[in-house]
Formats: C-alpha cells, sequence, structure tokens
C-alpha cells in the first residue's frame, strides 16, 4: 500500500473539513474523508484536527490517501485513430464508449491499453502512462499523449498555465440566450450523489466559454423541441465541467443521461459532446500545433436529422 500526497491552502473559510476535502477530491467520499481524518490522515497548518473542524482561508490542508498497488496495465492491440503524431508526442481522436485509463471495472480496453500496444516504451509510465488529459467515457474527440515523463510534465504545465485551447461541440436542450457567454461556476463533488459533480459555493473554480453556432425549433416528429449547437472552451479542466455547466443554466447537453433530460425525443445514442480542436505549444519544437476532429457519424446524423 502506498500513498497520495494531496496538499492545497484553503481560499474560502467556514466550511467543515471533511466537506471540503470531499470537494475537493473528486473520488473521496464525504464519510471517506471523515475516516481519513480520524485515522489523523489529514493535517491542518500540520496539526491532527477533527472532521468538523471550521477552515479559515489561509489554512493549509495535507492529506495522505492510501493508494492500492494496481497491477500493472497490459498492452492490448486495439485500433488508434491517430491524428497526430512525432517522436515525442501523439494526439488520438478517441471514440466514444472508451475509457481512458484502467480503472475498477475497467480493467481492459481502455486507451491506455491500446497505446502500451502502440508504443511499448509508455510501459514505464505507471498505471497512466502518457496522459496529460482525459475525456469522459462517452465524449469524442481529441485526446494529447506524451511519450515520455517530461514531455507529459510540460504538457501539463501548458494546461496547468491555460496555455492549451480546448474547444468541443455540444448540442444543447433549448435555445440558449446570450448566444455569446461566459460561465463562471465553482463545481465540487455532489454531496447528495457522489457518483456526480454540481456547482457548490465550496467547489473549485471553473469557467466555460461558449458560442452558438446553430438553432433548431421542430414541433412535430421525432426531432420535436427547441435544440442549439454550441462551441464549448473550457478554460479550466474540472470533472465533467461542460455538462454540468450547460446543465446549472437550464441548458443540459441532448443524450447525457446524469445531467440531462432522462428522455429525449430524439435519437441520440449518447451524450453529444465531441472535443473538436486542440491547440498547444509543442514542447521540443515550440512549434504551435491546432489540430481539429471531424464530427464522428453517430452524433453527425442526429445534425443531419435536425436539419432537414
Amino acid at each position: 500500500m502506498s500513498e497520495r500526497r494531496i496538499e492545497f491552502p484553503v481560499e474560502q473559510g467556514g466550511q467543515r473539513l471533511d466537506k471540503l476535502l470531499a470537494a475537493r477530491l473528486p473520488d473521496l467520499s464525504r464519510s471517506a474523508a471523515r475516516r481519513l481524518i480520524e485515522r489523523g490522515l489529514v493535517t491542518v497548518n500540520g496539526e491532527p484536527v477533527r472532521p468538523s473542524y471550521k477552515v479559515r482561508p489561509g489554512d493549509r490542508v495535507l492529506a495522505l490517501l492510501p493508494v492500492e498497488e494496481a497491477a500493472p496495465p497490459r498492452p492490448e492491440p486495439i485500433p488508434l485513430n491517430i491524428v497526430y503524431e512525432d517522436e515525442a508526442l501523439l494526439v488520438v481522436d478517441k471514440p466514444a464508449g472508451m475509457v481512458v485509463h484502467p480503472a475498477p471495472g475497467h480493467e481492459q480496453g481502455t486507451l491506455v491499453n491500446a497505446l502500451l500496444a502502440h508504443c511499448p516504451a509508455l510501459a514505464d509510465g505507471g498505471d497512466r502512462p502518457g496522459i496529460v488529459h482525459r475525456l469522459d467515457r462517452d465524449t469524442s474527440g481529441l485526446i494529447l499523449i506524451a511519450k515520455s515523463e517530461r514531455v507529459r510534465r510540460a504538457l501539463q504545465q501548458q494546461f496547468k498555465e491555460r496555455r492549451v485551447h480546448k474547444a468541443y461541440l455540444a448540442l444543447l436542450d433549448g435555445h440558449l440566450q446570450p448566444a455569446w457567454g461566459r460561465i463562471e461556476a465553482p463545481i465540487g463533488r455532489d454531496p447528495r450523489h457522489r457518483q456526480r459533480m454540481a456547482v457548490l459555493p465550496g467547489g473549485r473554480e471553473a469557467v466555460t466559454e461558449y458560442h452558438v453556432l446553430e438553432t433548431f425549433t421542430h414541433r412535430n416528429g421525432p426531432a420535436a423541441g427547441d435544440y442549439c449547437l454550441v462551441e464549448a472552451e473550457p478554460q479550466t479542466g474540472r470533472t465533467h465541467q461542460i455538462r454540468v455547466h450547460f446543465a446549472s443554466i437550464g441548458h443540459p447537453v441532448v443524450g447525457d443521461g446524469v445531467y440531462g433530460r432522462r428522455k429525449t425525443r430524439l435519437p441520440v445514442p449518447r451524450q453529444f459532446l465531441h472535443a473538436r480542436r486542440l491547440g498547444f505549444k509543442h514542447p521540443r519544437t515550440g512549434r504551435r500545433l491546432e489540430l481539429e476532429a471531424p464530427l464522428p457519424e453517430d452524433l453527425a446524423a442526429v445534425l443531419a436529422l435536425l436539419r432537414r
């Protein structure tokens, strides 16, 4: 059993420590956070405290999270749609339905398994070799992979400094107004549904910019309803950010079974969300790369129906 070290400063005071910890760590429930605190694995300013401790601005929280040693992922000969590749990195157009890295219940068939077969040198990269950022299982589109730890750290620094440009296509319920906008709403773990994220006062900063590309209105037939196609550009990288943000303003992503409407008359096979464009500075050459992935057939068919 090893430990993962998480350390962060408190920006907004008044919240219980166990609640804050659960909001900051998406994979941790509040009860699990409470147990860690009671075991002395969480300290504030270097001192053990109770789960009910009310944090204050400037407090520094340190959590040591036990991590079970899992078997290393194995290479699998899964075809990859590679948009760009050189000796330092590659960009893959990930299909919907593919999990990015192994996790409980998804030990095989992941993007990591496919990458290990394509690039055996990644085998020394731990359980998430080469992974710089993630996409949800049912989100298709561009994902950036590093072939060395040095390149991975350099690319992650670009993400941290918000120098990576990401643009997604999303089909939303309703007509979104204004046509250009910016959603600024903090995101954390939903305290009532631990598998979901939500807009929360104590969550982490999250910013999404968007503009409406097309609007659709159908009064009859299988596509009955109001919809809009938007391009969304997340300025931060929170879990489920785009889905949570649009749902929070009453325009959820069509086909999203977690944050969207339970029933839709559109024959949409999954959440209509596609990572369309990706721009970044090559960490070795310094050249700016701007890449694009076309809308996959399943989502293109939905748009064709709306346009008819």
